[in-house]
């Protein structure tokens, strides 16, 4: 009897914990749920519209000391595989007059070691790795980031 008694109790005990943790588990409401989405889980929202490629050929500034410049202009269609590498038609050291953009630095010429290569170092043949195409995105979130040319001029 007593082993009985035992065997309902703990019983009772864990079918009250399983409760109080399907409970607490829908306790939040869908409008509390911090998402990007702006959208109940439950519901397909309409998807934002796709931001658009700044083909203005204008190069920004970069923000901190060694950042891969963006791309100015679109890439659709480029091919960049082990066979080709579609970019370089443009940017290579022997195209850069005709095509008048800008030669690839010359740290893409560069093994691990610090040895020049005659070709486009394997590490970085892909360009889309570190170089992404300018956009006309709007910023997700907020951000307080302050460029390094910002922050040395404070100081002064």
């Amino acid at each position: 009897m007593k082993g009985l008694i035992s065997v309902l109790l703990l019983l009772s005990a864990a079918l009250s914990l399983s409760a109080a943790v399907v409970v607490a588990a829908t306790a939040i409401v869908d409008e509390e749920l911090a998402t990007l989405r702006m959208s109940p889980l439950n519901t397909q929202a309409e998807p934002p519209v796709m931001s658009h490629p700044l083909n203005t050929d204008i190069i920004p500034k970069r923000s901190y000391p060694m950042q891969p410049p963006v791309i100015p202009h679109k890439i659709d269609n480029y091919q960049v595989d082990l066979n080709v590498n579609k970019c370089m038609s443009c940017h290579a050291r022997s195209r850069v007059e005709e095509t008048q953009a800008r030669m690839i630095s010359v740290t893409h010429y560069m093994d691990r070691d610090g040895n020049f290569l005659a070709e486009l170092s394997p590490r970085r043949y892909f360009c889309q790795q570190c170089h992404v195409v300018q956009t006309d995105a709007k910023q997700l979130v907020g951000t307080d980031f302050t460029d390094l040319d910002t922050l040395i001029d404070q100081e002064q």
